[in-house]
C-alpha cells in the first residue's frame, strides 16, 4: 500500500538508507516480508512486519539477547517498533538448505546446530530467556496441536471436526504433556531447523551457525529445538545422523535421564508434527499458499514414527481412529 512504501522509505532516509537499491527476498509462512538493501559496499535487510499480525518487539528483543550470550543473531541496526520495522544485519544467502543442496559437511553443519543449543541449554533461564517470553505451557500446545482437528480434518473429511472428537484429541495429549514439562526449562526458539539457519564460516567456533527466526522462542523443554533440528518438515535426515546427533547432545549432559528425554522427544515431535501438518493445510486453504502441502507425506511419516513411542499409546490409538492411513494424505484445497 502507499503508505506502507512512504513509512519504509521515511525509516530507511532516517536511518542512512534512502536512495538504495531494494530486491524482495523470498519469503516464509508468516505475514513478514523481507528486502535486501545495497548501497555501495554496504548491505542491510529491512523487516517489514506490521500489526496486527505481525510484531517486531519480540525479535528485536531475542537477537539482542541471543547475541548476549555469544550467539550470531543479526544485528538490529535501526528500528520502528510502533510501524512493524526493522533494519537488520544482512547473514547473506547461505542458509543450511541451500549449502546442504551444494554438497555441504552435513554432519559439520548440524553438529555446529546442536553445539549452539548445547551452548543455550547450559545457560540459566534467567539468562538465556528474556522477561516476556512465556512458558511453553498445556493452552499454547494443546493450541497448536488442535490445529490438525481444526484444518487438516476438515480439508480431508470434507466437514468440521465434531466437538466431541476435538475434546478427545485434547484428553488425549493433557495426559502426556507432564512428561515434557518435567524437562529443564530453558530457551526454546520454536522454529530451529535448516531453513533457519546460516552457515557463516567466515566466522569463529558457534558463531559461524547463523540464527534467524527466533521470534516465536518460549521458556520450554530443551528437547524441542533438538528435535526441530532433526525431525526436519521439509528436508530428509540420514535417521543414523539424528541418532548420532542425538548422542552428541546426550553426552554433553551425562546426569541426564535419557529414558525420560526420548520420551519427551517423541512427544513434542508428535506435538509438533500434528502442528505443521495443519500449519501447512491452513497456509493453502486460508492464505492461498499451496506450496507447503508437498511435504505433508514427509510430516505424516514423521508423526507416525514419533506417535509409535509407548508413552503417545493413547493418541496413537486416536489417530488410528480417527484419521486412518487411507485419509493421511495431501487435502485438496479450494
Amino acid at each position: 500500500m502507499p503508505e506502507r512504501h512512504a513509512l519504509m522509505a521515511n525509516f530507511l532516509t532516517a536511518n542512512g538508507w534512502g536512495g538504495v537499491t531494494i530486491t524482495p527476498l523470498a519469503g516464509d509462512a508468516s505475514f513478514r516480508r523481507y528486502f535486501r538493501l545495497v548501497k555501495g559496499d554496504r548491505r542491510a535487510v529491512l523487516m517489514d512486519a506490521a500489526a496486527p499480525q505481525e510484531d517486531v518487539r519480540p525479535f528485536a528483543v531475542m537477537a539482542r539477547n541471543l547475541r548476549s550470550i555469544d550467539l550470531h543473531a543479526p544485528e538490529v541496526l535501526a528500528e520502528d517498533l510502533e510501524n512493524g520495522l526493522l533494519l537488520l544485519e544482512d547473514l547473506g544467502d547461505d542458509t543450511y538448505t541451500r549449502v546442504l543442496a551444494e554438497g555441504g559437511d552435513e554432519k559439520k553443519l548440524y553438529k555446529l546446530a546442536v553445539d549452539v543449543l548445547i551452548h543455550i541449554h547450559r545457560f540459566l533461564p534467567q539468562r538465556s530467556v528474556p522477561e516476556g517470553f512465556t512458558p511453553y505451557g498445556d493452552e499454547k500446545l494443546l493450541e497448536e496441536t488442535l490445529l490438525l482437528t481444526d484444518w487438516y480434518m476438515p480439508a480431508m473429511l470434507g466437514a468440521p471436526t465434531p466437538e466431541e472428537v476435538r475434546e478427545e484429541f485434547r484428553q488425549a495429549w493433557l495426559s502426556v504433556f507432564p512428561l515434557v514439562h518435567a524437562q529443564p526449562q530453558v530457551l526454546v526458539l520454536k522454529d530451529y531447523h535448516a531453513d533457519n539457519l546460516m552457515w557463516l564460516p567466515e566466522n569463529d567456533s558457534l558463531k559461524a551457525c547463523g540464527l534467524l527466526d527466533f521470534q516465536d522462542a518460549v521458556s520450554g523443554p530443551g528437547v524441542y529445538d533438538l528435535m526441530s533440528l532433526l525431525e526436519d518438515a521439509r528436508r530428509d535426515i540420514d535417521p543414523k545422523l539424528a541418532k548420532d546427533m542425538q548422542t552428541h547432545y546426550r553426552l554433553a549432559f551425562p546426569g541426564m535421564d535419557w529414558d525420560a528425554f526420548m520420551a519427551a522427544y517423541a512427544i513434542v515431535a508428535a506435538q509438533r508434527h500434528a502442528k505443521v501438518i495443519g500449519i501447512f493445510t491452513r497456509l493453502c486453504v486460508r492464505d492461498s499458499k499451496p506450496g507447503y502441502l508437498v511435504h505433508i507425506p514427509r510430516v505424516w511419516r514423521l508423526l507416525e514414527q514419533a506417535a509409535a513411542h509407548p508413552a503417545l499409546a493413547q493418541v496413537a490409538d486416536w489417530l488410528e481412529r480417527r484419521i486412518p492411513k487411507d485419509k493421511r494424505n495431501i487435502p485438496q484445497c479450494p
